[in-house]
């Protein structure tokens, strides 16, 4: 057999995240009794920073401190729905959906702070150390511990949130063939 020498070209494009047939990440947070906050998750750390990343996120769309945010990731079976932890799409896609749970815990939170204080829950804000005060008045506030626990046992509401993160599909252009095959990237 002959020996023949050429040379080749290869192109390829590696998408990160599933946008050719969606790409969903679920998040739950709820707060204790004791006004600390759960974020649960079926993407999972892998060295990455993960579980820190989603306190930091989670707190702060909240509006606590990183260190009363804990965040399980314990069982892909039980927990929301995740695509998989892959394709550096871990902070983008769970971070997004946490975000949307927080934000919903959050309203849920001050609705009952409004309660308490017999405030619109419209006119509160967190202070980002656990405490909940009312906006020009900071004298009159109560605690997000107080709150948790006022929600629970005094006014039978769940501080909690759900959040999805799901980037529509995309489908190529009639004309040109464009699309957007990559929803995250590196």
């Amino acid at each position: 057999m002959a020996i023949r020498r050429g040379r080749g070209v290869a192109a390829i494009n590696y998408p990160t995240g599933m946008n050719l047939g969606g790409d969903p990440t679920q998040a739950l947070v709820h707060s204790t009794p004791t006004g600390n906050f759960m974020v649960t998750l079926s993407s999972v750390d892998l060295g990455q920073g993960m579980k820190q990343i989603m306190a930091q996120i989670c707190a702060e769309a909240i509006g606590v401190p990183t260190d009363r945010v804990v965040v399980d990731t314990a069982d892909t079976d039980t927990g929301p729905h995740c695509m998989g932890t892959f394709a550096s799409r871990g902070t983008h896609r769970a971070g997004n959906a946490v975000i949307q749970a927080a934000r919903e815990a959050r309203q849920v939170m001050l609705e009952v702070a409004a309660e308490e204080l017999e405030v619109n829950a419209s006119d509160l804000e967190t202070d980002g150390q656990g405490n909940i005060l009312v906006k020009g008045a900071p004298q009159k506030s109560i605690s997000i511990f107080d709150v948790a626990l006022s929600a629970h046992f005094k006014r039978g509401r769940s501080i909690s949130g759900r959040g999805m993160f799901l980037i529509p599909r995309s489908y190529p252009e009639k004309e040109t063939g464009a699309m957007k095959p990559s929803t995250c990237y590196a």
